[in-house]
């Protein structure tokens, strides 16, 4: 049998995305503290938004743990998307034809026929 703690664990939510005061509020609802590294004041970074979080959401922590949150990317990472192929890629193949509305008939273009 497992011993009974004293603070039980808490899923981690979400907080990019969220301003600075709501994150705050996030965190310490579920029994959280918060930590940025690049604000050491997180009360004057009311308005930014987060841009990372570690641990991830949905981690399972003890309560009163500490959630680490990024206003910033970080050096090199400007945050512009990614800029390579990821998968997966599309189908390959030929023309495909619209699919018809739901209840109406088929209707076939004669230039997707082939000879």
């Amino acid at each position: 049998m497992r011993p009974v703690s004293e603070k039980p664990d808490v899923r981690v939510p979400r907080l990019v995305g969220l301003m600075a005061v709501d994150a705050y509020e996030t965190a310490r609802v579920q029994g959280l503290s918060l930590y940025a590294p690049d604000r050491p004041d997180l009360r004057t970074a009311a308005v930014d938004h987060v841009a990372r979080q570690y641990p991830r959401p949905g981690a399972q922590v003890p309560r009163e743990s500490v959630v680490y949150v990024w206003f910033d990317f970080g050096e090199g990472e400007g945050g512009g998307g990614i800029r390579e192929p990821r998968g997966p890629r599309p189908p390959l193949g030929g023309l495909r034809r619209e699919l018809a509305e739901p209840g109406e008939p088929p209707s076939y273009c004669a230039a997707l026929s082939s000879p």
